[in-house]
């Protein structure tokens, strides 16, 4: 790589900025090759004020991002490669998660309650109230999901009524709403000097405000949740010229992709067919299946969600999505909560000794259950508990637990498509556990499919950025897409 870049012979570079539940972090790729050349991460607080409560502090989350920038654009010019060769930078980002700021101050108005959040199950409860029968699948037709504590429509209506600046800012024209992509484009496009507040149609079909067939805001459901439309950005496709960074080491880049982190994975993992599917292993899981131009309503519990639209006059893609709260996180807990472990890593050593759970059985309803159950109420157990049980034990469990998770999803995907899939390709961190991926192959009966290059939900940003309208360096023609190497798990245990 080094060599490359001295012989002056590197392409131009295309970054991208992936802000994720537990980290941020800032990525570089050559766009004639797809290498990842430098990056920086951030891990992120969480804070739980309550039983239910997740919240970040949204300017944490800016700052974090503006460090990654700055230490990665230091460790490009360390191996003398020329960071004006950043020819543009995409944004993949945590999905749900819900800001609102004051648009004269540029500051918060309060924390940033994130996509796993509970407490909006009263606000939940209210609204099915004003829905004939109570229905939870009533806007389904319209928004692709089902009314739940998850997306950000509900937590936006929990800050209208619980906290007093929030609702005064709305009242004074001086709030404006977002979820992390908003406010990451806002701040970097110049803030309360000028900031763009735009968001892309991935991440406005995850708020339960944006009809997805018209692929605008809705106004009978903007009513529904008692929200001003004047507050929403304005929503564009996923690939086009938004604004340009106004300060720091790429200062005059311009910001031309943004896709929800899932989206971005599907793209990144170059799923561009119809029934072609990916799952991401990050705090939570995702299980995403394109299906085409045409948006399909699930009958077991998924959700319809845009995948992608690469550019302004291009039509969009729809997915089919299983989502889980709790992957990674299940690790997290182990060694935050537990102690039982110092690391992800150990948890996997751990499990490697037993090799078994021995009737050891974890449900991790932290969160209640999402897909295929919708069932906010749910709470997390460990059963099947003797006096043989350990700490190693409860290790595998928790890596089973996510298998099990995934292999609900893929049956009920299985379901909806009616063709089964012949594999399953996978990505984020905790694919990197060997035992994990060999568990899912032998608990899905079918293969599970790595690529080499983990990032992918960083790529399918750069991918977007690179091609956008004006930028033109990343072709998406797949005769053009470099070549990606995989590993293989294939199933061992009898299916029976």
């Amino acid at each position: 790589m080094t060599a490359a870049a001295q012989r002056g012979t590197m392409g131009p570079l295309v970054g991208a900025i992936d802000q994720g539940t537990s980290s941020s972090r800032f990525l570089v790729f050559n766009a004639n090759t797809a290498e990842l050349l430098s990056h920086h991460q951030v891990e992120l607080k969480q804070k739980f004020p309550k039983e239910g409560w997740v919240e970040q502090d949204a300017s944490e989350i800016l700052q974090s991002v503006y460090e990654c920038m700055e230490k990665t654009c230091e460790k490009l010019k360390q191996l003398n490669i020329d960071i004006g060769n950043i020819k543009a930078i995409g944004i993949s980002n945590q999905r749900e998660t819900t800001v609102v700021w004051d648009k004269t101050t540029g500051k918060p108005l309060y924390d940033a309650i994130v996509w796993l959040d509970l407490r909006t199950q009263s606000t939940v409860d209210k609204l099915l109230e004003k829905i004939p029968g109570h229905d939870k699948s009533f806007f389904k037709s319209r928004t692709g999901l089902p009314l739940s504590t998850y997306f950000s429509a509900v937590k936006l209506r929990w800050l209208l009524d619980n906290v007093k600046g929030v609702e005064q800012a709305v009242k004074e024209g001086r709030a404006l709403f977002g979820t992390i992509d908003s406010w990451l484009i806002w701040s970097l496009t110049g803030g309360k000097d000028g900031g763009v507040h735009c968001t892309d149609v991935t991440n406005a079909s995850r708020t339960l405000l944006f009809n997805i067939h018209s692929l605008d805001w809705d106004a009978n459901l903007c009513n529904f949740f008692d929200i001003p439309i004047d507050i929403l950005p304005t929503v564009r496709s996923s690939s086009e010229i938004y604004g340009l960074v106004t300060s720091g080491a790429l200062t005059g880049v311009p910001i031309s992709g943004s896709l929800g982190d899932q989206s971005a994975a599907l793209v990144g993992q170059m799923c561009f067919k119809d029934g072609q599917a990916k799952n991401t292993y990050g705090t939570g899981l995702f299980l995403l299946c394109n299906t085409g131009h045409k948006p399909a309503l699930s009958e077991h519990g998924l959700l319809t969600t845009v995948a992608y639209q690469l550019g302004r006059d291009k039509p969009a893609c729809y997915a089919l999505e299983g989502s889980v709260a709790i992957g990674g996180a299940l690790v997290r807990w182990l060694r935050d909560n537990l102690g039982i472990a110092k690391s992800a890593n150990e948890i996997e050593m751990l499990a490697a000794e037993v090799g078994n759970s021995y009737g050891c059985c974890f449900v991790p309803a932290f969160s209640g259950l999402y897909a295929p159950y919708w069932e906010p109420t749910a709470r997390g157990i460990i059963c099947g508990l003797t006096q043989f049980t350990n700490k190693k034990h409860i290790a595998y469990a928790a890596l089973e637990a996510v298998c099990f998770q995934t292999r609900e999803i893929l049956d009920a995907m299985n379901k909806d498509c009616g063709i089964p899939l012949s594999q399953l390709q996978v990505d984020g961190g905790m694919t990197n556990n060997k035992i994990l991926m060999q568990l899912q192959a032998d608990i899905l009966c079918i293969p599970v499919v790595k690529t080499s290059m983990p990032e992918t939900s960083a790529l399918g940003a750069a991918m977007a950025a690179g091609a956008a309208e004006g930028v033109g360096v990343w072709s998406l023609n797949p005769d053009d897409l470099t070549a990606v190497t995989w590993e293989r798990f294939e199933p061992q245990l009898d299916p029976k």
